[in-house]
């Protein structure tokens, strides 16, 4: 998603919204954190730029992953991504997990600043051009996913996930009813020491990249 404001998750600069659950938000300490998620994006993306073999080999490396986490059968809603701006390209593992009777699901903003509809995917499925001219399936009712899998900019060991600054996965997790099993994947290399997380952000249940690191709940850093 596009990179916003990120003082709340993409939203306006005004700091009225910097009260959570009562409780209000140092501005100083919300521009801080801003600016260190803006400089820590720009490097990971700078260094998500590989060569072609390198990235494939990745790729494979992060599928295999997937696979051993996530068996895809009748019944399961997976919502997934369209690959934008050097994200590991999964479209090989969803047509698999399509195939195997999985409902694949893709996100789709329908109102800027608001939480994200999932629509059904099918390889050849009919697509237009979305926000920020993402790929996106043209029509179908909306569906709520029991996994979603996110890519991530970067990710810390407490589970939180830098994205690209939109705060739409946050908006959609928190509004999601029951929440579904969040996994976070990304290339090696994309693991930091803390995002610094705000009241707004929400974490993931897990995360998995391409060098086999695998954090869960369990395992990650408290």
């Amino acid at each position: 998603m596009s990179d916003t404001d990120e003082t709340r998750g993409g939203s306006s600069p005004c700091f009225e919204h910097l009260i959570i659950g009562g409780e209000s938000v140092d501005p100083a300490a919300a521009r801080d954190v801003a600016r260190f998620r803006k400089a820590e994006r720009a490097r990971l993306l700078e260094a998500r730029q590989m060569p072609l073999d390198q990235r494939n080999s990745a790729t494979d490396a992060l599928i295999q992953g997937l696979e051993e986490i996530i068996l895809p059968g009748q019944g399961q809603k997976i919502a997934v991504y369209w690959p934008i701006r050097g994200e590991p390209d999964l479209r090989r593992w969803m047509a698999s997990a399509h195939d195997a009777g999985a409902q694949v699901l893709l996100p789709v903003v329908v109102e800027k600043a608001q939480p994200l509809e999932f629509r059904i995917w099918s390889p050849g499925c009919r697509m237009t051009r979305g926000f920020w001219n993402i790929l996106v399936p043209e029509e179908g009712t909306p569906v709520i996913p029991d996994t979603v899998i996110s890519p991530l900019v970067g990710g810390d060991r407490g589970l939180y996930r830098l994205g690209n600054g939109g705060g739409y996965y946050d908006r959609t997790l928190a509004a999601l009813q029951p929440r579904p099993r969040t996994i976070g994947v990304g290339f090696a290399g994309t693991l930091i020491d803390s995002i610094f997380p705000m009241p707004w952000d929400i974490p993931m249940d897990e995360i998995l990249l391409s060098d086999g690191t695998h954090l869960t709940k369990d395992t990650a850093r408290r």
